[in-house]
């Protein structure tokens, strides 16, 4: 399997911005919390990889999204487990070209990176709202004002963060309370991986 270095150079290699760089690293930081949550501690390291390169091709080609990830990795030497995983979490969503993603998220861990993507998004959001701008002080019922109120992180699309929670079998409130608590668990460790990007 590619190493977690590996995957971080091969992510840098298509993308330069520090927003693209935080969601990544965002997303891998809980994708390993639940990895541990939910039994899979022994694959904490390949759920973390998925999350960092979810979104490989959505710099340099985001009317492609999902579509030039394959080429992208298998050029990186990733291989086929790890390029469905991510393209997965495009499943059902019609990109810019007009093409939908016909992937189906199958393992816990493709559904789960489906389910959190966007949701850390809007959590993200949340957080810099707040005068600590952190997640560690959010209560559950901060978050789902702000998640209903659709003018807020309107491009955190909440079709597909309910569509997780359905293909994951969680009613909302539990996805919801469990990537808050992934964030403001993890937030520190990422904040010092961010740091050292100089992000």
């Amino acid at each position: 399997m590619i190493t977690r270095d590996e995957a971080f150079a091969l992510l840098k290699e298509y993308n330069k911005d520090a927003f693209h760089i935080q969601h990544a690293l965002t997303v891998e930081a809980v994708m390993k919390w639940f990895s541990k949550e939910l039994g899979y501690a022994e694959e904490e390291e390949y759920w973390g990889i998925v999350g960092l390169l979810h979104d490989i091709d959505f710099e340099l080609y985001p009317e492609e999204h999902c579509l030039k990830a394959p080429e992208l990795l298998s050029k990186g030497g990733v291989g086929e487990d790890i390029i469905h995983a991510v393209c997965s979490h495009g499943y059902g969503i019609t990109v810019g070209n007009g093409t939908t993603i016909e992937v189906e998220p199958i393992h816990e861990m493709e559904k789960v990176l489906f389910a959190t993507d966007e949701l850390t998004g809007l959590i993200g959001a949340a957080a810099l709202m707040r005068p600590s701008k952190s997640t560690k002080d959010m209560e559950l019922k901060s978050l789902k004002k702000k998640y209903k109120s659709k003018g807020f992180a309107a491009g955190c699309s909440r079709e597909v963060i309910e569509r997780g929670a359905d293909q994951l079998g969680w009613e909302l409130d539990k996805l919801l309370t469990l990537t808050l608590q992934a964030m403001a668990e993890t937030e520190d460790v990422l904040n010092e991986e961010l740091k050292k990007e100089g992000i």
